[in-house]
């Protein structure tokens, strides 16, 4: 169900290197959560750096909704990189498996196969 990968790089090189991924892709990062930072502002001491960023290709947005406009809910996909053990981490739940849990609509199979190469592809090259 998860894409995960270790990292030699620390949270900010892997994330820095990740956005140039996502942009070199045709993808954009609509959003990044520094969720250590977002949880201490509401008095909850994360251990461990984590950002999650929200990365869309809007043509392939949209796909998603001509065949569902249900699968909303799962828009858009999220890559966590992340610290844990003193290792830094890159991973996303695959889009193949979260979206066929959601829906059997004609086509969506083949548009979450295209994203999730991509995002591998992002992923591989932001290690």
């Amino acid at each position: 169900m998860r894409y995960l990968v270790k990292s030699h790089k620390s949270v900010e090189q892997a994330t820095a290197d990740l956005e140039a991924a996502v942009r070199e892709h045709g993808f954009g990062v609509l959003h990044q959560y520094d969720l250590r930072k977002t949880l201490a502002g509401k008095g909850v001491d994360l251990p461990h750096e984590c950002r999650i960023l929200e990365v869309c290709n809007p043509a392939q947005a949209a796909r998603v909704l001509d065949a569902d406009m249900g699968m909303n809910i799962a828009l858009p996909c999220r890559v966590s990189v992340y610290e844990d053990g003193g290792e830094t981490w890159i991973g996303m739940a695959r889009p193949t498996a979260l979206l066929a849990g959601l829906s059997q609509a004609p086509g969506l199979r083949e548009v979450a196969e295209e994203v999730e190469k991509s995002m591998i592809s992002m992923i591989e090259q932001a290690k």
